[in-house]
């Protein structure tokens, strides 16, 4: 009886039609997995242990109080900054970036954990402050945003650095940051375009030449965009089928487990796989924006809001990307993609979603 209970007790703290779309999702991966290794079952059980732990660590996540996580909000992001000064001093250089810190036993990427790290600092923050918000309140959360997001630009990570400015921006919207600052902030950066232009390291700038032009460089930069062009495309309305992808299984499409797995499913799929997928995708985001709409407090509603629209941003940059609508910056497809971080720091983003929904009496202001 006492285990009877306590399991009740843990799966009360999940919230089911979510847990439902992940679980589809997981499935949709496990089989475009096993066709882009070239059906691979090492690969495959790999992919399926990272999905297990995962998945365990949402449940367990979903299950700490929302105390708990307004207490950890300050040394998870001072933790998080400290670990990415240490990847400035004494990181691995690995292609040319410095982006993992090796602590020994194990290596790191800091930058994953400031995609939660920043949400939470400023979502606790907002909701100490209250609901009288003034300038300066904006202002130094702008700050607490970025200083992470220059020091991940600086690896560099542009990609990384753009997703946690995201994550920490929905915040400060849910926040109700006025518009007209919005406004200028977006005048402001398209002014300095020539600007930045000039800072950015030459493969930042040839990978937004060859979005423009993918023809440019046809077996270099622009490569991976027209090999992707040319696997969603022969997909069709209904595909290839499971397991007949020609691109990804004659190695022709590069990365095809990882950041471009998105084509791999639309030739094997077609257009009515891929509009599947994205239908399952959006089902996930509406069930997240429902649960930060009916938060009981300012810090449920403005981490929920800022995790799944995070969410979103992922899946527009990794589809548009392998669509050759905007530049490749290898952000992978969350939760299809092969690799455990970027899975693990999702699955804990929905974890944090599920305890704010059903944690409801304990976070109420």
């Amino acid at each position: 009886m006492l285990i009877k209970r306590r399991i009740a007790q843990i799966s009360g703290h999940l919230d089911y039609p979510l847990l439902a779309l992940l679980f589809t999702l997981m499935l949709l991966s496990l089989f475009v997995q096993y066709s882009a290794s070239n059906e691979s079952m090492p690969h495959l059980l790999m992919h399926s242990g990272n999905m297990l732990f995962a998945l365990v660590l949402l449940v367990i996540v979903a299950n700490v109080s929302p105390p708990y996580l307004m207490a950890i909000a300050l040394p998870v992001y001072v933790a998080g900054i400290v670990l990415l000064v240490g990847v400035a001093l004494f990181g691995d250089v690995v292609n040319g970036s410095r982006r993992w810190l090796n602590l020994g036993i194990m290596r790191i990427q800091p930058s994953e954990i400031m995609k939660l790290g920043v949400p939470l600092m400023l979502a606790w923050l907002f909701h100490t402050w209250g609901s009288t918000l003034k300038p300066r309140h904006y202002a130094i959360a702008g700050g607490l945003l970025l200083l992470p997001v220059a020091l991940v630009a600086r690896q560099p990570d542009l990609g990384t650095a753009l997703l946690i400015a995201a994550s920490g921006f929905y915040v400060l919207f849910f926040a109700g940051l006025p518009w007209k600052v919005m406004f200028g902030f977006i005048l402001a950066g398209s002014a300095s375009a020539p600007l930045v232009w000039h800072f950015m390291h030459d493969y930042q700038k040839k990978r937004i030449l060859t979005l423009l032009d993918p023809g440019r460089d046809p077996l270099g930069a622009g490569y991976h965009i027209i090999q992707s062009s040319i696997a969603i495309g022969s997909g069709g309305v209904f595909g290839k089928g499971w397991l007949q992808g020609t691109q990804s299984h004659l190695d022709f499409l590069p990365e095809h487990t990882t950041d471009f797995i998105f084509a791999v499913f639309g030739e094997e799929f077609g257009l009515l796989g891929a509009i599947l997928l994205i239908a399952i995708y959006l089902a996930i985001i509406l069930r997240g924006l429902s649960i930060a709409a009916h938060a009981p407090n300012q810090f449920a509603r403005l981490l929920s809001g800022s995790l799944v629209l995070a969410f979103f941003t992922y899946v527009m940059v990794n589809i548009g990307m392998v669509s050759g609508i905007l530049p490749v910056v290898g952000v992978p497809l969350p939760m299809m993609s092969y690799g455990g971080t970027a899975m693990t720091i999702v699955m804990i983003g929905f974890g944090i979603i599920m305890s704010l929904k059903t944690h409801r009496t304990l976070i109420k202001s």
